[in-house]
Formats: structure tokens, sequence, C-alpha cells
């Protein structure tokens, strides 16, 4: 991937995925502070931690960040991003959304979107996600998109899938 932050608007029927900014502070803050949104996530974190965490992703060059709004109200949905796997070289789409929002294919509009985007315009080759196996919405949305399971493995205290999709 590039040395530059993402500076693009991604769009679904429903969704716009806008590039993080500083001013989402506050909503980015709802989910990392939100016990269902942190379940399988290493649960919620502290207002330092999080700070630190904002500040990093607002700071990187490495990775792209994106806020998902409905399309109509700009309502805050939550957030994906798009950047090198605890592996080191492969690349990985995660996502978080507030549970209000669940349910109702926001999720899989907004993967689907960032796929598209790591294949047609970043040329990526093969996108990966993780997801804990006990994590069965996150499992179904990452089927949806077309991923399938790659490998599993006991990361961070509890087994985890590795689901993986090759470009077209």
């Amino acid at each position: 991937m590039s040395n530059r932050q993402c500076r693009e608007k991604l769009e679904t029927g429903r969704c716009a995925m806008m590039p993080l900014q500083k001013t989402d502070y506050q909503e980015m803050k709802q989910l990392y502070m939100n016990q269902e949104v942190r379940k399988y996530l290493g649960g919620v974190r502290t207002e330092d931690d999080f700070q630190q965490i904002f500040e990093e992703m607002i700071d990187s060059r490495e990775e792209y960040h994106w806020v998902i709004r409905t399309k109509d109200s700009k309502e805050f949905v939550g957030f994906l991003s798009l950047g090198l796997h605890h592996d080191g070289f492969s690349h990985e789409v995660s996502y978080q959304l507030l549970p209000e929002w669940w349910g109702n294919g926001y999720g899989i509009d907004a993967v689907r979107a960032v796929l598209d985007y790591a294949f047609d315009v970043l040329r990526l080759s093969k996108i990966i996600a993780e997801t804990q196996t006990s994590n069965l919405p996150s499992r179904k949305l990452l089927e949806r998109a077309g991923m399938r399971e790659e490998q599993r493995l006991v990361r961070f205290g509890a087994e985890q899938i590795i689901y993986e999709i090759e470009g077209k």
C-alpha cells in the first residue's frame, strides 16, 4: 500500500465511508467504550488508551481508515480499516459497528466497498480478515462478502479464524 493517508470517500447505495478525521473522535470513542462492540475485540478501552489509538490512526500513513455513515442522514454507523495484519505482510480489512446498526446490511455494504477499493484501486491481490471463532455474526458477514476460511489459530487468548479473498 502507499505511503499516504486515505483521502478517498467510498459509497454504496446506503453508506458513505469518509476518511477518518480528528472531528470523528467522540463518535469513534463510542465504539471503543461499548461493551457489546468490544466483546470480541479485547474489551472496552480506557480513555487514555483510546486517545492514543485514535491519534495513531489519524497519523498513520500505512493504513486506510474510514468512518461509516448513512448516506442520507449522515448518522454514525461505525468504522472500518484496511492495513497490515499482525503477520506483517497480509492486508486485512477490519470493522466495528455500533450495535443499533447490526444486522441491517451496513457492515456488508461497507466491507464490500473496501474490498472493491483494495482490488480495483490499490491493486492488492488478496485481503484477509481475522475474527474470533465464537463471533458468529462477524463470520457470517465475512462469508457473505465472499471470504472463505483459510486458517484457525489461537491468538489473544481465543481461537481465531483467518478469512481470505483473492482479487478478481
